[in-house]
């Protein structure tokens, strides 16, 4: 079934952390605090894999669907969308470090 925003807004708090299922291997898992994160679920080399998409207050439901669906593309692709998701943020920190030690080069 799929979700709706006001679905994803009322889910109850159990006291057990529990996953609602959207669609494409889309889920939203709900903590026993309260807390809700995106996750995407995905085969790869045979073995069922997830990663995190982000909590629902920072990314909406159409913006999760949205990174699912780029995720989804990746493995269509032959890519690890999570490996993926990994060397782009490495190299995003490699960056920022050169900027820096550009404006700093007698930093220790």
């Amino acid at each position: 079934m799929a979700l709706s925003d006001t679905t994803v807004r009322q889910v109850r708090i159990t006291g057990n952390d529990y996953t609602v299922g959207d669609t494409d291997g889309l889920a939203l898992n709900v903590t026993a605090r309260g807390g809700k994160n995106w996750r995407f679920r995905y085969y790869w080399a045979g073995v069922q894999k997830r990663m995190s998409l982000g909590s629902y207050r920072q990314i909406s439901l159409k913006e999760a669907r949205a990174r699912r669906d780029e995720a989804r593309a990746l493995v269509a692709q032959g890519i690890n969308p999570y490996e993926h998701h990994k060397q782009q943020r490495g190299w995003n920190i490699t960056r920022l470090q050169t900027s820096m030690w550009s404006h700093f080069p007698n930093f220790p």
